[in-house]
């Protein structure tokens, strides 16, 4: 729900577009067979499948298999090549309080990098710096982000969380947080997030960001652990990036961001910019988009 919100607010084009809305559910009662049909006929076709594989593969079998299996496939004469109009990113507010939720659910980003922006890995490591953390997971003083840990200490959000999320030509860079209802959760953890991004662009230490590129080393790893994994990151990377990034290529990209390549991406899309803001439930406590705006750039850490 969170999520789908979001496009509402920038991705301005998404809402007339898209198939299937938040405010368009009615659709999803009406759709029929013939019309999940003829979608698969317009979209699925050779010019936009990759069948990757990985493991013990013969690639001349595969090669075989491919021909029996796919090899009658032919184009037709709509494909979903259209041409979008650059999307238009547009910060705001949307508040839908309902207090029968009995938490509030809160996000707040900023306009992001692509896919195959250069600036992708800074932004995956000042995510990966502002980290997560939830009541339900223990080491919440050892957590290796100073964010984690005061989030921690503060024990004001069950839980909260970064991310990066990425499409063709822009991108969404924020945090969302889960808070109790009660006293003033809400508005000390969007002034915590707040406060930890302006950090970010002022005062982060070369050992916090050495840290952080060797946990996104990690993480990028471990999720390739097993041909599955594997056969899913090929079809992703071919489908965003046209290739294969090799492994060494990553941990370049990854080692060339520095403390000052970082400061100038957080000056560049976090630092005095106008921020979505999603609140959902018992959002009494969330602060006034005006205040939060300014709260992008405060003077006072």
């Amino acid at each position: 729900g969170i999520n789908a919100e979001y496009g509402k607010q920038w991705y301005q084009r998404r809402v007339r577009e898209a198939v299937v809305s938040t405010q368009s559910t009615g659709n999803i009662k009406t759709m029929t067979r013939d019309m999940l049909q003829d979608y698969i006929t317009k979209h699925y076709q050779p010019n936009q499948i990759y069948l990757s594989a990985a493991g013990g593969v013969d690639h001349a079998e595969l090669v075989k298999l491919a021909e029996k299996h796919f090899g009658g496939m032919q184009n037709g004469a709509v494909t979903s090549d259209v041409e979008y109009s650059p999307a238009r990113y547009t910060g705001s507010l949307m508040n839908y309080r309902d207090d029968a939720i009995g938490l509030a659910h809160v996000a707040i980003a900023v306009e992001g990098a692509s896919w195959t922006n250069p600036d992708y890995f800074a932004l995956m490591i000042a995510n990966t710096l502002v980290g997560s953390w939830s009541r339900a997971q223990g080491g919440g003083k050892t957590m290796p982000s100073k964010l984690a840990r005061k989030m921690y200490e503060q024990g004001k959000p069950q839980s909260y969380m970064s991310f990066n999320t990425c499409y063709k030509d822009t991108g969404l860079w924020g945090a969302y947080g889960v808070c109790e209802r009660q006293d003033d959760a809400v508005r000390v953890f969007c002034d915590t997030i707040q406060g930890e991004w302006r950090r970010l662009f002022r005062a982060v230490s070369p050992g916090e960001v050495q840290r952080a590129k060797n946990m996104l080393k990690t993480m990028m790893l471990s999720q390739c652990d097993g041909t599955t994994a594997v056969c899913e990151d090929i079809g992703r990377q071919m489908l965003t990036y046209g290739r294969r990034i090799p492994l060494a290529e990553i941990d370049a990209r990854i080692e060339a961001v520095t403390p000052a390549v970082l400061k100038r991406v957080m000056g560049e899309y976090v630092y005095d910019r106008d921020p979505v803001v999603i609140g959902l439930g018992s959002t009494e406590g969330l602060p006034e988009y005006g205040l939060m705006k300014n709260m992008m750039s405060s003077p006072l850490d």
